[in-house]
């Protein structure tokens, strides 16, 4: 059985915790995910400390999730007028959709001390908050979060994150799925240069990346893996991709209890799907939302591990 608390790693380990896509209506981008199959939390407004000492001030950003028994889809969007929200509001001019990647630690102190050691630069460590509702009464969220300055990573905002109340996010209330979604697996980049990106994310998570073939490298991390691949690779998964701007993250698969339900549920919410391999499915997103959405039955071989 899986519990709340199995998403805080290990000491030493990095998972992928969770992804967010960040969106400019939060009501068209909840009916493609719930068109998709995900069940989502109630929106919530976020709050942040800014320097050690400081009092909690509101992020400007608020959000929703997709949570699944290990890690969670979120959905950004843009509240105010902060320099977080600005961050969000520049990425959607770029694209509407995957534009977060955070790495789960146990430990946030040592990760923001391992970037450190690794050329990155980071910002003051950040304690977030949010209001959480549950079945009973309300309470707060809390999370330490690393970040890097904007721009260090090109491709998005790319983090660590240490829950510190993971049974606050990990209700057992939003924990099943229509689609039979169960686990975050793989976030696939579009990046003009793999080889550069696989080692420098590497070098972020501490993990050393493998090569697949020359335009096509991935990083396994102890939960979940990454993919780097060029545009002509990526449309050979994915030939219905506009690609809108490089980098681009393009998608995101999760593992489903029974492909067969996932397919039906897809069908009857009129979400548009192919097969992309045994075991493997791909949907459009939809609602102006540039990234495709993969599901992958329990046993099966991602098929972007097999292109040649």
């Amino acid at each position: 059985m899986i519990l709340p608390q199995d998403n805080v790693p290990a000491a030493g380990e990095v998972v992928l915790d969770h992804i967010g896509l960040f969106v400019p209506d939060m009501e068209r981008a909840a009916r493609a995910m719930t068109r998709l199959g995900f069940r989502l939390t109630p929106l919530t407004p976020q709050r942040h400390v800014l320097a050690p000492g400081e009092s909690l001030v509101p992020a400007g950003t608020a959000n929703r999730l997709a949570t699944l028994r290990l890690g969670y889809l979120e959905i950004l969007t843009p509240i105010a007028a902060t320099p977080i929200a600005d961050q969000l509001r520049r990425a959607i001019d770029r694209y509407t959709g995957l534009h977060l990647i955070a790495f789960g630690t146990g430990d946030a102190e040592a990760s923001h001390a391992h970037l450190a050691e690794s050329g990155f630069a980071p910002q003051p460590l950040i304690q977030l908050e949010r209001t959480v509702e549950t079945a009973e009464h309300e309470d707060l969220a809390r999370f330490s979060v690393v970040r890097v300055p904007p721009g260090t990573m090109a491709e998005g905002r790319v983090q660590f994150c240490r829950h510190h109340t993971p049974e606050l996010v990990w209700q057992a209330r939003w924990l099943d799925h229509p689609n039979g979604a169960e686990m975050l697996t793989d976030v696939l980049l579009c990046v003009a240069d793999p080889a550069e990106a696989a080692a420098r994310f590497g070098r972020f998570a501490g993990r050393a990346p493998r090569r697949a073939a020359q335009h096509h490298w991935w990083l396994e991390l102890d939960r979940g893996r990454l993919v780097f691949l060029d545009p002509p690779t990526l449309a050979q998964l994915f030939p219905e991709i506009d690609v809108p701007g490089m980098p681009f993250m393009a998608a995101f698969a999760v593992v489903v209890r029974d492909l067969e339900t996932t397919r039906a549920v897809l069908a009857d919410h009129g979400a548009g799907y192919r097969d992309l391999a045994p075991g493997a499915i791909a949907a459009a997103t939809s609602e102006g939302i540039s990234t495709i959405a993969c599901f992958l039955s329990p046993t099966a071989r991602p098929p972007w591990l097999a292109l040649p």
